[in-house]
């Protein structure tokens, strides 16, 4: 054997002394003898540092017999793979009965809790969407087939329910708004289906919004979560259950310390409304909301960037029957700060229909109190909005939007007062508007030489020429051109 090799060896087994003994002292650094070492209470989750337990085992317990495994079949359509199979004659020549079946059955995997004893189960809802058939493995080995109660999609929770013969166990709820970053937390699921699995890690952050769902306060952790574990258990260190497992960042499918979990608190809200009527009834204001950034504070007189502006109020809601006007900012909520628009939908939306809630609001460098009964969000709030997003016209100017000239958007284009029209808020790069030099921020005024007064005026002269090319004057700054767009 040459001196290098020999080198290599002795380097070798002096790297595996050094991890020996670092292990050594760490195991004793923690308090001696490690068979002396203490077992794992559920308050050793707030033991000091230098004195954290070097098991888990006691909380993994606690909560792992009320999470389950769910297994869900969804019947699909498969698509005829050349328009030559359509025909009768074609799909006899390759073989295939006229009257085949066309659909073909998906499997998918995840998780759920159980949440009391006579088989209420939390999941996410992208789960359980569109199964025709929902089985749920408790403990490795007993099935059953679930039925839903309730779905709600903009939450991604979901309900579900067993029928057993004896009482199942449960996850208890604990309190998700005690949380802090830092806190140790446990996620336990059934991942790539591979079977019940736990993973450690920390609250990363608290009141995550990152845009996958309309309603979104998600507690971020780094405690592995892959595919197959949505719907499953966040734990803290008393075995409680303080999230839903919903979601991952990740650029490779797995898990890279980035994931999301739905909080305990607001899951439980929905799932109290399912339980009592099937849907979520939510509580809404009834405005159109912007974020306070520091030039928004600078123009409205504030010393620092807080709360949320209310851009419009909607005409017969809650919001103007209490009093609020637009270029308020709300500060407070039943006295919690709410710093951005997702906080303030959230804080609201859950609040409870025809509750009355106190909001401390900011109107001309003062603060101001008001009262608030909250209504109940109509199904499709978009029709009950004064044109938040702009109304889509489907059969005239395609891929143009347009809203109605408020008192704001006069305000934000430096308009004059008396401008009559409707404000164009997007154009589609690939629609003719486009191409012709329709632009968003600019203000139709007449259409085919007549006026334009309101969307209404728009919709009805749009429509009124069929297929002709629309003629449009436009004004944009100090110009008024003239537009001609193809159908």
């Amino acid at each position: 054997m040459n001196d290098s090799k020999r080198f290599g060896r002795r380097r070798w087994f002096l790297g595996a002394l050094l991890l020996a003994a670092a292990f050594t002292l760490g195991v004793y650094a923690a308090g001696g003898d490690p068979a002396e070492a203490p077992a794992l209470s559920p308050a050793a989750a707030h033991a000091a540092p230098g004195l954290e337990p070097r098991s888990y085992a006691d909380v993994a317990e606690m909560a792992m017999s009320g999470v389950v495994n769910i297994s869900t079949d969804k019947v699909v359509e498969m698509p005829d793979w050349h328009p030559m199979l359509q025909d009768p004659f074609f799909r006899r020549f390759f073989g295939e009965p006229e009257d085949q079946d066309r659909e073909r059955v998906e499997r998918s995997l995840g998780s759920g809790v159980i949440v009391s004893e006579d088989g209420y189960i939390l999941t996410s809802n992208h789960v359980i969407a569109q199964a025709s058939k929902i089985r749920v493995l408790l403990n490795g080995s007993v099935e059953y087939e679930a039925e839903i109660v309730g779905q709600d999609e903009q939450t991604d929770v979901a309900l579900i329910k067993v029928e057993a013969d004896e009482p199942l166990p449960v996850v208890r709820i604990g309190d998700s708004k005690a949380l802090r970053i830092g806190d140790r937390v446990m996620a336990i699921g059934n991942p790539f289906g591979v079977g019940q699995t736990v993973t450690l890690g920390i609250v990363s952050a608290l009141g995550r919004s990152i845009g996958l769902m309309q309603y979104e306060d998600f507690i971020q952790t780094d405690a592995a979560i892959n595919p197959g574990n949505s719907g499953g258990a966040l734990v803290n260190m008393d075995g409680e259950l303080v999230g839903i497992n919903t979601a991952i960042l990740s650029r490779s499918g797995g898990s890279q310390g980035v994931g999301f979990a739905i909080p305990s608190h607001m899951a439980e809200t929905i799932m109290g409304m399912l339980v009592a009527d099937g849907r979520v009834k939510r509580a809404w204001l009834g405005v159109v909301t912007g974020e306070v950034d520091q030039t928004m504070a600078d123009a409205l007189g504030m010393d620092r960037p807080r709360g949320v502006l209310m851009s419009e109020i909607n005409p017969d809601t809650p919001a103007e029957r209490a009093g609020l006007q637009e270029g308020d900012v709300i500060l407070e909520v039943d006295g919690k700060t709410v710093n951005s628009i997702s906080r303030l939908r959230n804080t609201i939306s859950l609040a409870g229909v025809g509750t009355e809630v106190d909001l401390v609001v900011l109107r001309d460098g003062r603060e101001r109190r008001l009262a608030v009964e909250l209504g109940e969000m109509p199904e499709n709030p978009g029709s009950a909005r004064r044109d938040e997003e702009g109304e889509e016209i489907e059969n005239g100017l395609e891929g143009v939007a347009v809203r109605e000239l408020s008192s704001r958007v006069r305000q934000q284009l430096d308009l004059d007062d008396d401008l009559e029209g409707v404000v164009v808020t997007s154009v589609s790069r690939t629609s003719n508007a486009w191409h012709r030099g329709l632009r968003e921020g600019d203000v139709i005024v007449e259409i085919a030489r007549e006026r334009v007064r309101d969307v209404d005026d728009f919709r009805r002269l749009i429509e009124k020429d069929g297929d002709r090319p629309v003629l449009l004057k436009i004004q944009r700054g100090e110009q008024t051109p003239l537009i001609a767009i193809p159908r």
